[in-house]
Order: structure tokens, then sequence, then C-alpha cells
């Protein structure tokens, strides 16, 4: 049995998040909620169930939502994602197409509306990703860097030219030291520049 506990920060407000999976066979089953379950009282709020097969589907119950399936179709070069939501009613597709371990193209579309990403992701030399995507329904580009550096450290700068908004943040995955996430978002559209808002998330995972 696994368990992770996340907690994360930001400059308006406090969250938090815990997870337990357990393996039966070839399936995994998960189970996760949010501090908005325990908070006030018991409640059914940000509660999920899942089951999963990995590299082939995924089933996801989400109890506030009525029900969410997720199911993944994972054939190398071609990855497909396909999302329903009946509390939404919302049906999302993503699809990945991978060329090579350097290259790969993204897409997103939610069914039904102008809502679609495009997304090209660049490798270089496994230590660099450039990632150019192209909103359909805002008809504007965003653009994504990222550097892996000591191993474990990542660092990655994004912008994106509808909203002004430059991100940055710096995140760790690490067996040993553990895994955090740092980011700081701030607009520069906007005619006076406003303090960046800063967040950060830390995770534990144990082993029960």
């Amino acid at each position: 049995m696994k368990a992770s506990l996340k907690t994360r920060y930001d400059t308006d407000k406090r969250a938090a998040a815990a997870t337990v999976a357990v393996k039966a066979g070839d399936l995994k089953l998960r189970a996760s909620m949010t501090d908005a379950t325990v908070v006030k009282g018991p409640s059914l709020n940000g509660l999920a169930l899942a089951v999963e097969k990995p590299g082939f589907f995924i089933i996801d119950y989400n109890v506030p939502k009525k029900f969410m399936n997720t199911v993944r179709v994972a054939e190398k070069p071609l990855n497909l994602t396909y999302i329903h939501s009946r509390g939404d009613n919302r049906t999302i597709l993503d699809g990945t197409l991978v060329f090579d371990s350097a290259n790969k193209v993204s897409a997103n579309h939610v069914l039904g509306s102008g809502n679609g990403k495009l997304k090209y992701s660049y490798v270089h030399q496994g230590v660099t990703t450039f990632e150019p995507s192209y909103d359909l329904n805002k008809n504007s580009w965003d653009f994504a860097v990222a550097r892996r550096v000591y191993g474990d450290d990542v660092f990655r700068a994004s912008y994106q030219t509808s909203s002004k908004a430059l991100g940055l943040e710096w995140s760790r995955n690490s067996k040993l030291n553990g895994s955090f996430k740092i980011s700081a978002a701030v607009n520069l559209g906007e005619e006076l520049i406003k303090m960046p808002k800063l967040s950060a998330e830390t995770t534990w995972d144990f082993e029960m």
C-alpha cells in the first residue's frame, strides 16, 4: 500500500490533499481527498475513487460531481485519453503522437466547443524541453522552456501571449530528499505590475 500527502500554500489560501493506492493484481485502486473533505466536518467534497490498469485505462468516480470516466489507450506511438464527466456534461479528448524520445505532438479538445490546444514538445540532449502551444479558442500562442539540473531539479519558465502572464517554477522530485514545487506568476499586461503570486507545494510519499 502506498500513500502520499500533498500540501499547498498560496499567498491567498492554503490547501492539502491525501491519496492512498492499493495494488490488486494488475489493477491499482486509489482513493483521494482534499482538505474540503474534513474541514467543517466530514463531507463528500473533494473525495474521488479510481480503478486503474497502468498504461491501459482509468475509471474515476468523483463523488461530488456524480461521475467522471477516463479511458486511456496506450499504444505507442499514439496515446489517447477520453474523459467524460456526467456532472459537468463535458467530454474531453486528449491525444499524443510520439515520434521519438525527443519529439512529440499533443492535442486537447472539448467536444461541442471551440476549446482546443495543440502543443509540440522537443527535448534537447535530454535536459532542456521546449514547448510551444497554440490555443484555438483564444487564437494565441503560449511558450514554455524547462531545464533539468543536478538530476532532480527542474527550472521552468512559461509565457501566455493572450494574457501576458509570465510564470516561473522550481520543482524537485527526489526519492531521498522529497518532492516540492515553488511557483511565481506575474501579469506583464497590467499598467501597474503587482507583486508576483507565489505558491509552494510539497509532497510526501509513504509505503505502508
